[in-house]
């Protein structure tokens, strides 16, 4: 599951490992929360990248996952941190067994069982 910065360095070609990892997946074996979705668009109405149109172009390769009632269990168990986007896509993360693709190890490393790689490397 990507998390948001890497679908923001994704698009801007920031990182071409990055882009050569997501390229290597077979279709379906890289998802997107809906949660990372939501996030992306609130800035992007905000005038940060990525435009919507480019995000849009994007969930049609890569499929979003939806935060169900599931996700919803594991948020409620997870440590209180504000700004908790990253806390709900954790939850959905771990709720469908997924490892996060992240550069923000600092806002996820205290989430026992919560698997993250960083594919910028």
């Amino acid at each position: 599951m990507l998390d948001a910065n890497s679908v923001i360095y994704l698009v801007s070609g920031a990182y071409p490992q990055l882009e050569a990892r997501v390229a290597a997946c077979d279709e379906g074996e890289i998802g997107l929360s809906t949660i990372v979705f939501a996030e992306i668009l609130y800035g992007s109405h905000r005038g940060k990248p990525p435009l919507e149109g480019v995000l849009e172009a994007l969930v049609t390769h890569i499929p979003l996952l939806d935060f169900d009632a599931a996700a919803a269990r594991v948020f409620t168990r997870l440590p209180f941190k504000r700004h908790s986007y990253d806390r709900l896509i954790a939850a959905h993360a771990l709720s469908l067994n997924l490892t996060l693709i992240t550069r923000n190890h600092a806002d996820f490393g205290d989430l026992p069982g919560l698997m993250i790689e960083d594919w910028t490397v």
